[in-house]
C-alpha cells in the first residue's frame, strides 16, 4: 500500500479492500522515511475496525505498538463501534505534568546537583520501584474512583491543580468491581513512583517563546524553570490491559468480529465485555492521575528543602496535566453533523483549541497547553492545538519524539556511562537508577523532536507556544 501526499505534511492511503476508512499520517517527507513497515501495517489494520470514523490517524512520532500503533488515533461510532485496550496500550494514562515557577537558573546555580538527588530521594524511580506511600484497599478504591481529587484530599497538593488537569482528575465511568485481584495487588504499593523505561522527572528552562500573547496568558516567561513528570498507571494499569485482552479474545468470538491482527482485540461499546473494560480502563487513568499529582507534591517539597522557599513564593503551579494512552467519550463533528464518538489515542496527546467546553476556565479563550516531550537531554515543547486539527484529528497531536531504535539496539550501540558522560558536558544533571535505562533512552534512540513539531506546523494542526531544554534528568 501507498500513501500519497494530499497536503504539505498530510499522506494518506486510500480506502481499499477490507478498509473502512483512509488512513492518514500527519508527518515530513523526513520522519517518513523512518516509518517501519510493521507500523504501517498496523495503522490500515485499525480501519477494519467496526464503528470507525473518518481516518485512522498517525502522528509524526508513530512506530510499532501493541495491535495499533503508537502515535495512534481513532474514533468510533459510540453506538455502533468498539473499544480495544491495543488502542489505548498497557500503560494506561500514561500522561505528562508541567509544573511552572518563578524561578530561573541563577537561582538553583551550584544547587542542580542537590536538586536532582532531593528528587530521586523523594520519587520512587526505576522497574517495579514502589511508592513512599503504600495505600491499604480502602484508599486504592478511593484513588480509583477519584483520582487527582483523592490526592488533594490526602493533601497531596492544591486545590486548584485539579482545573489544570485533564477530566479534572478524574473519570467519572470509573468502577472498581471490575478490577482484578492481581491488578490491585500490584497498585497497592506503586502510588507516587515514576518507574522504568522512557518515563522521567526533568528540570527545564523556557529556551524560546514564540508566541508571547498566549505564552503570557499561560504564565510562561523566558528563563523561568519548569518541572516536567511524565509517567502513567505502573503496574497497576498494565495489569488491567493484560486482563482484559484474554476477555476481547473471547469476545469477538461471541460476537463475531473478525481482525486482522489477534492484538487488535475488542469488543462493542455499549456489550458487557467493553462496559466493564472501559471502566476498569478509567480506574487506571485515574490512578495514573492520583500518581502525578502525589509525584508533584513530592517535588514541590523537594524545592522547598533544597532552595529553602515555600513552593507557593517558588509560584509553583501546574501549567497542565495531559494523557496520551486513553480513550474517552467525546462530541466531534463527522459529515457535518456533532455526534459521540470514543476516541482511542494511544501515544497521542489531547490538543483542544479554543471554544472546546471541555478546556478549563481559564484556557477557554487560547486552548489548552499540549505538552510534547522531547527524547532524554533533548528540547520539549508546549503547543496548542487548531480548528483544523480539531477536524481533521480529533484534536489530537503527537506525544512526544517516538522511538526509530528498539532497547536491545540502543543498548548495544552506547553504554549507559558514556551517555550519562555526554549529557553531563553538555550541563545537564542526571541521575539514572540504572546506566541501562541511559542506553535505552540515548537521544539517538529517538526521532528528532524539531521534526515531529515542524511537522504538526506544517500540516496545520498545531501552533508552537514554547521551547523547553533540560537541566535536570531522573530517569528510573
Amino acid at each position: 500500500m501507498k500513501f500519497k501526499e494530499k497536503t504539505k505534511g498530510i499522506y494518506e492511503i486510500e480506502k481499499q479492500g477490507k478498509m473502512l476508512v483512509p488512513a492518514r499520517i500527519y508527518s515530513t517527507k523526513k520522519l517518513m522515511q523512518d516509518i517501519e513497515d510493521n507500523a504501517i501495517t498496523q495503522l490500515t489494520n485499525v480501519t477494519e475496525l467496526p464503528g470507525i470514523q473518518k481516518y485512522s490517524i498517525a502522528m509524526p512520532d508513530m512506530h510499532s505498538g501493541y495491535g495499533f500503533c503508537i502515535g495512534g488515533v481513532a474514533a468510533f461510532d459510540s453506538e455502533k463501534g468498539v473499544v480495544s485496550p491495543g488502542g489505548i496500550g498497557f500503560d494506561i494514562n500514561c500522561g505528562v505534568r508541567l509544573i511552572k515557577t518563578n524561578l530561573t537558573e541563577k537561582d538553583i546555580k551550584g544547587k542542580e546537583q542537590n536538586l536532582v538527588n532531593e528528587l530521586f530521594n523523594q520519587v520512587p524511580a526505576g522497574l517495579g520501584s514502589k511508592g513512599q506511600f503504600k495505600a491499604d484497599r480502602n484508599q486504592l478504591e478511593q484513588v480509583m474512583l477519584k483520582g487527582s481529587q483523592w490526592a488533594i484530599e490526602n493533601n497531596f497538593g492544591w486545590k486548584q491543580d485539579l482545573e489544570k488537569t485533564e477530566e479534572n482528575g478524574k473519570m467519572k465511568e470509573a468502577n472498581p468491581k471490575n478490577v482484578s485481584e492481581k491488578a490491585i495487588q500490584r497498585g497497592l504499593s506503586q502510588l507516587g513512583s515514576l518507574g522504568s523505561g522512557n518515563h522521567f522527572l526533568e528540570i527545564q528552562k523556557i529556551e524560546k517563546i514564540f508566541n508571547k500573547k498566549i505564552a503570557e496568558k499561560f504564565g510562561l516567561k523566558k528563563g523561568n524553570l519548569c518541572i516536567m513528570i511524565h509517567c502513567g498507571s505502573r503496574g497497576f494499569g498494565h495489569q488491567i490491559a493484560s486482563d482484559y485482552l484474554d476477555e476481547m479474545e473471547k469476545a469477538m468470538q461471541k460476537y463475531g468480529i473478525q481482525v486482522s491482527d489477534k492484538q487488535l482485540a475488542c469488543a462493542p461499546i455499549n456489550s458487557e465485555e467493553g462496559k466493564k473494560y472501559f471502566s476498569a480502563m478509567a480506574c487506571a487513568v485515574n490512578y495514573a492521575f492520583a500518581n502525578r499529582q502525589m509525584i508533584m507534591h513530592w517535588t514541590r517539597k523537594s524545592f522547598e528543602k533544597v532552595l529553602g522557599k515555600t513552593a507557593k513564593e517558588m509560584e509553583m503551579s501546574l501549567l497542565y496535566d495531559v494523557a496520551h494512552n486513553i480513550a474517552k467519550f467525546e462530541e466531534h463533528e463527522i459529515d457535518g453533523i456533532n455526534k459521540k464518538v470514543l476516541v482511542h489515542r494511544k501515544g497521542a496527546t489531547r490538543a483542544f483549541p479554543k471554544g472546546k467546553k471541555e478546556n478549563p476556565k481559564v484556557y477557554l479563550d487560547t486552548g489548552h497547553p499540549a505538552i510534547i516531550p522531547g527524547s532524554m537531554g533533548t528540547s520539549s515543547w508546549i503547543v496548542i492545538g487548531t480548528q483544523k486539527g480539531l477536524k481533521e484529528t480529533f484534536g489530537s497531536v503527537a506525544h512526544g519524539a517516538g522511538r526509530i531504535m528498539s532497547r536491545t539496539k540502543a543498548i548495544k550501540t552506547k553504554k549507559g556511562e558514556q551517555v550519562q558522560k555526554e549529557m553531563e558536558s553538555a550541563g545537564r544533571f542526571v541521575k539514572a537508577r540504572s546506566p541501562k535505562t541511559l542506553s535505552e533512552e540515548m537521544p539517538e534512540a529517538y526521532k528528532d523532536v524539531e521534526e515531529v513539531i515542524k511537522s504538526l506546523e506544517l500540516s496545520g494542526i498545531a501552533e508552537k507556544i514554547a521551547k523547553l531544554t533540560p537541566i535536570g534528568v531522573i530517569k528510573g
